[in-house]
């Protein structure tokens, strides 16, 4: 497949600190893509640099066929991003923030159809700082589609989400890929990037240190002769609580 996402020699120095220090790698179109990585590793700075918030030192990123050192704006009217934690203007109801943020893009949208999307059709009409963590991130998801974005960008999206609410929210993720968007996200939860990702990138002291599928990776770290002291379960405690509480969404 086509890359969408391509990063070539990235770099971007704080002072003596070089965040990130030539960077290079591709997102395929229609892929589903993490980039992980410990506290301080680059992560944000990359990220924020491919959505045209920040202005790189050297090294070249095409996002949606638009090099962003050269057209920041550009970038943004071909993605959408989605924040771990996202700010709304109150007394807004959760149709009429979709209708907003569409006017930032001169776009005319069916908001209820955003919002059956990812699942809050039934909130239309809900002020946006009544709804549930879950809902405010799914709200974030919609606003983040209504330019019709050829890349979506999320961060942190489960972050604080009970385990209905973070198995619903990647059923969503699927599905926005299945309609031809593709998603880079970060996250810190290595399940989530196993579960869901087609490829992973791993970012350490600035450099990108692995570029694999998940199961690649694995497969790679076990024929190293790395074995676990404990035999791994089939099972986990979050397996449980679904089962016994049941997969749907509790939201008030």
């Amino acid at each position: 497949m086509a890359a969408i996402v391509s990063v070539d020699g990235l770099r971007k120095r704080y002072g003596q600190i070089q965040a990130v220090d030539g960077v290079s790698f591709e997102v395929r179109q229609g892929e589903i893509f993490a980039l992980l990585g410990p506290n301080g590793a680059g992560k944000t700075t990359t990220v924020e640099i491919l959505e045209g918030l920040r202005t790189a030192d050297d090294g070249k990123a095409i996002v949606a066929g638009v090099d962003v050192r050269k057209d920041p704006a550009g970038v943004k009217g071909r993605i959408g991003v989605q924040l771990q934690q996202s700010a709304f203007p109150e007394n807004f109801l959760a149709h009429e923030l979709v209708e907003l943020f569409a006017l930032f893009y001169d776009r005319t949208v069916d908001s209820r159809a955003l919002l059956r999307a990812v699942g809050l059709e039934d909130k239309a009409n809900q002020k946006s700082e009544k709804l549930s963590g879950g809902q405010r991130q799914r709200l974030s998801i919609a606003i983040a589609l209504v330019n019709e974005p050829q890349v979506l960008f999320l961060d942190e999206p489960t972050t604080g989400l009970d385990p209905q609410a973070r198995r619903n929210l990647w059923e969503l993720i699927r599905d926005i890929r299945q309609r031809g968007t593709t998603v880079f996200l970060t996250t810190h939860y290595l399940d989530e990037a196993e579960v869901l990702c087609d490829r992973v990138a791993i970012m350490d002291g600035g450099k990108i240190i692995a570029l694999d599928s998940p199961r690649a990776l694995i497969g790679a770290l076990i024929g190293r002769g790395f074995t676990k002291p404990v035999l791994q379960q089939q099972a986990n405690l979050e397996d449980v609580f679904l089962d016994l509480t049941g997969h749907e969404l509790r939201e008030a």
